[in-house]
């Protein structure tokens, strides 16, 4: 009985405290579906890894894969699934898919599939891949949001997969490779100016070339800087002209002032400012900033989420979170732009971490602030306690109850011996 009450503790603790209940997955085709992974948008020509982070964090925390399982990667063809095998252009390298290099034919939808004698799991991934940079540039690029005067400290994105070279990672801004950017600065690959100005807005581009099977490759990623705000003001001398000014021209100028239009600043509708995003250890987070603009400024607003005041890509959390998936639609007031942040798996240091959603366009510029934290493990443990000791309390009683359970004496025996005396 004692063992009996110590393994229900245990079970009581594991669900309450190491293992919460997991959403039930949707299935299709006997397979259980995982939430699809941010999509990604590269460049003809250039070395692309596929990546299945969310697909893999799903089998972890459910403990359906071991180390050893096999993957299968395939493009869906809408009647059929292509595989990968062997060393072409395009091949399966363990959990991941390498495109030595990627071709505009490439683009679509990719299938990871996990099946056992027990078990099918499938996650997805869409790629897009573009022959030029200039086809969609909002799409391609990433999107950092600045005042004038703000530091820019930015890290050549999504690179972690590729072995670089000795060769050092090169800035240049706009298209043109003519036009190099380090008199701004560059460190580690990372994109530096100590305070931002007006002119340094505008589209940067950063290259460099992996090895790859004794043979290079071409990467490259793009960086759209957004800057707001007014450069310090040259002090310089000028004529009082407010004693000679022309009535007539004030006027005019001052109707001209009123008619020229206002554009609204956008709004952040989600998350609100302040809000605690709590999940337990070990789990992943999606998550999402919506934001309101008029429809006409909706691809010219920005909107990004920031970790420590750092892109994601350039802050600690870039191995464990993807940002991307933008969606526009139209909503009543306007248009709703949404930018999903898929956090893979939360840990110790996760914990107090500083998120921020920003949004800018021509008409403002609008941020919120959120954090991280952990599930409270003292009352999650004091829960626990509770339960535990109140089931061995429960089953103890019951078996003290047995074993002192007083014995009533039977009078059947006593009857027959009477009636059988009579007779």
């Amino acid at each position: 009985m004692v063992r009996l009450a110590l393994i229900f503790a245990v079970v009581i603790t594991e669900y309450v405290y190491g293992r919460p209940p997991l959403p039930p997955l949707s299935t299709k085709d006997s397979c259980y579906l995982v939430t699809p992974e941010v999509q990604i948008f590269r460049v003809e020509g250039e070395a692309v890894i596929l990546s299945f982070s969310l697909f893999e964090r799903e089998l972890k925390v459910r403990n359906l894969a071991p180390p050893t399982a096999r993957y299968l990667i395939t493009k869906d063809n809408g009647t059929e699934h292509v595989a990968y095998e062997g060393d072409g252009r395009v091949q399966q390298r363990n959990k991941q898919l390498w495109f030595l290099p990627a071709q505009a034919s490439d683009s679509g939808d990719y299938i990871c599939t996990y099946r056992n004698g027990t078990h099918c799991v499938t996650g997805s991934i869409t790629l897009y891949v573009y022959k030029s940079t200039s086809l969609d540039m909002e799409k391609l690029s990433y999107n950092i949001p600045l005042v004038v005067g703000e530091t820019l400290n930015f890290k050549c994105p999504s690179l972690d997969n590729f072995n670089k070279t000795d060769r050092l990672i090169e800035w240049h801004k706009e298209s043109s490779s003519t036009d190099s950017i380090a008199p701004f600065g560059q460190d580690s690959g990372k994109l530096m100016i100590p305070a931002v100005r007006r002119s340094h807005a505008g589209v940067y581009i950063c290259q460099l070339t992996v090895l790859i099977n004794h043979q290079e490759y071409k990467v490259s990623r793009i960086l759209r800087l957004h800057v707001q705000g007014t450069d310090p003001a040259i002090t310089t001398t000028v004529p009082d002209l407010s004693m000679t000014s022309d009535p007539e021209l004030d006027n005019s100028s001052s109707d001209s002032t009123a008619h020229t239009p206002i554009i609204p600043p956008p709004v952040i509708v989600l998350p609100l400012n302040g809000t605690i995003f709590e999940s337990p250890h070990g789990s992943g987070l999606d998550l999402f900033c919506k934001v309101l603009t008029e429809c006409k400024m909706a691809d010219s607003t920005v909107v990004m989420w920031l970790v420590n005041g750092q892109s994601v890509e350039s802050s600690y959390l870039n191995e464990w979170a993807l940002q991307g998936g933008r969606r526009v639609s139209k909503v009543s007031g306007g248009c709703q732009i949404e930018l999903r942040l898929v956090v893979v798996e939360m840990t110790e240091e996760n914990v107090k971490t500083e998120l921020k959603c920003i949004t800018q366009n021509q008409g403002g510029r609008q941020e919120v602030v959120a954090q991280f934290q952990l599930e409270d493990s003292k009352f999650t443990w004091l829960v626990v306690a509770a339960v535990a000791i109140s089931c061995f309390l429960t089953v103890v009683s019951i078996f003290l109850y047995i074993l002192f359970k007083p014995k009533r004496k039977k009078k059947m025996d006593y009857i027959l011996a009477r009636q059988n005396s009579t007779f």
